[in-house]
């Protein structure tokens, strides 16, 4: 069969999923799909709705049927679904229920091997009980945390006759590759419905499969190693602390260099206030890129100032944090350097050398540890712990990703309460 793609309208809101479905059809979006956050938060009548605007298209209901697939999908298929997905970990009895409603509506079944052990053995007993899809799916959070959505693709692909869907991070510069990987249908999901132009969005994908190509993507991708770095320019500490559930902030420090981002991993240093010993011997022992992170008491003497700034620069290093005090602010502004600290104060300390370099401390009510991250703009500062970078760094692309598109239809004419509907979310 020719590839197909299918667009997940992974929506809480039923009339943004209807605008940007209008938008990726004209854009040549083959089937459409009602995602389980649409069909969860709307019901069936989602599909009704998508019906009756959508007459001829072939509509996917995600409905990741785990039980009573008969009556589920009997549901999903009356309500003017095409295709009805149920989960491949459900039990045999449950898809071939699934595959007689299917028979019964003329509809067909796509099997989701989310969360299946061993994807291969079990796409080969589901094309035995009359299935019409199998469906290849790293899950949103999977992707956030780096999961390859084509690894297992090519093995399965090979293994069964029926059409094999891959869906989970695809879009215009990987759909090429899943259709070498042997994939049928392509689900896009954010790559489009993220989109600040969701038609456009379509078109270059459905393009990027003819001609068999990769087309370079600013948004939509993600990152699974040290291209995390990337992200984190990219990103605000807003963006930030929406991924980490408003949390991360390091409280009360003043941002000295305006306009100037710092991003890098943290070294720590504790030393006793205005003791600036450990923090400028930390600039010989930090590697290229790294941000001295200062537990200094919280307050004077400065511990910092131009000249450990020119040699902080001289390693090219990513930054300071000091929970104490700076001085010669404005040769630190001149020079560029990203700069915080609690407190400004011309007066310095003197060089006893107490204190101790790379262990755990805690400033602006944040643990810190080296090699944590520290990304910091005009709204503060923020850590991720390193364990977490991958997926913190993620989920704040795709904060980054939702803001644009809500963005877009704010200036089509809406207001953030009703291109949210937020209203309706309230607490009765």
């Amino acid at each position: 069969m020719e590839p197909l793609v299918q667009i997940a309208l992974d929506f809480v809101n039923l009339n943004r999923a209807l605008k940007v479905a209008e938008a990726a059809a004209a854009g040549g979006a083959d089937w459409l799909e009602a995602g389980t956050p649409l069909i969860k938060s709307e019901g069936l009548d989602c599909l009704r709705a998508l019906r009756r605007k959508f007459p001829q298209k072939t509509l996917v209901a995600d409905m990741k049927i785990m039980d009573v697939g008969r009556i589920e999908s009997e549901s999903a298929f009356k309500a003017g679904a095409n295709v009805v997905c149920v989960l491949g970990v459900a039990d045999d009895s449950t898809i071939k229920e699934c595959v007689e409603a299917a028979k019964n509506y003329g509809g067909r079944v796509m099997v989701d091997l989310l969360g299946v052990s061993d994807p291969t053995r079990r796409a080969m007993e589901l094309e035995k009980m009359g299935i019409d899809y199998i469906g290849m799916h790293t899950s949103i959070d999977e992707q956030m945390r780096g999961k390859d959505p084509f690894s297992q693709l090519r093995e399965v692909s090979r293994t069964v006759s029926v059409p094999v869907a891959v869906a989970g991070g695809i879009n215009s510069e990987t759909v090429a590759k899943a259709i070498d990987a042997g994939a049928s249908v392509v689900i896009v999901g954010g790559a489009v419905i993220k989109a600040k132009d969701p038609r456009e969005a379509t078109r270059i994908i459905k393009e990027a499969i003819k001609d068999k190509k990769v087309v370079p993507a600013e948004l939509f991708k993600r990152a699974r190693g040290k291209e995390i770095v990337q992200i984190f320019k990219k990103v605000s500490t807003p963006n930030l602390s929406d991924a980490m559930h408003r949390a991360g902030e390091i409280k009360g420090l003043v941002k000295i260099t305006p306009g100037v981002k710092l991003v890098g991993q943290a070294l720590t240093v504790r030393s006793y206030p205005g003791d600036w010993a450990k923090p400028v011997e930390a600039i010989d022992k930090a590697e290229k890129g790294q941000v001295i992170v200062i537990d200094a008491g919280g307050m004077g003497p400065a511990v910092w100032g131009e000249l450990a700034t020119h040699s902080a620069i001289q390693k090219r290093l990513g930054g300071v944090v000091i929970d104490g005090a700076i001085r010669d602010v404005p040769e630190i502004v001149t020079l560029k350097f990203p700069a915080y600290a609690r407190l400004i104060t011309p007066t310095a300390g003197e060089p006893r050398g107490f204190g101790e370099i790379g262990i755990p401390i805690r400033i602006g009510g944040v643990s810190i540890f080296t090699g944590d991250w520290l990304v910091g703009d005009e709204d503060g500062i923020v850590v991720i712990p390193q364990k977490k970078a991958v997926e913190i760094a993620n989920r704040a692309m795709d904060v980054l990703e939702r803001e644009n598109r809500i963005r877009e239809e704010i200036l089509e004419g809406g207001t953030l309460s009703s291109v949210t509907e937020l209203l309706r979310w309230e607490k009765e």
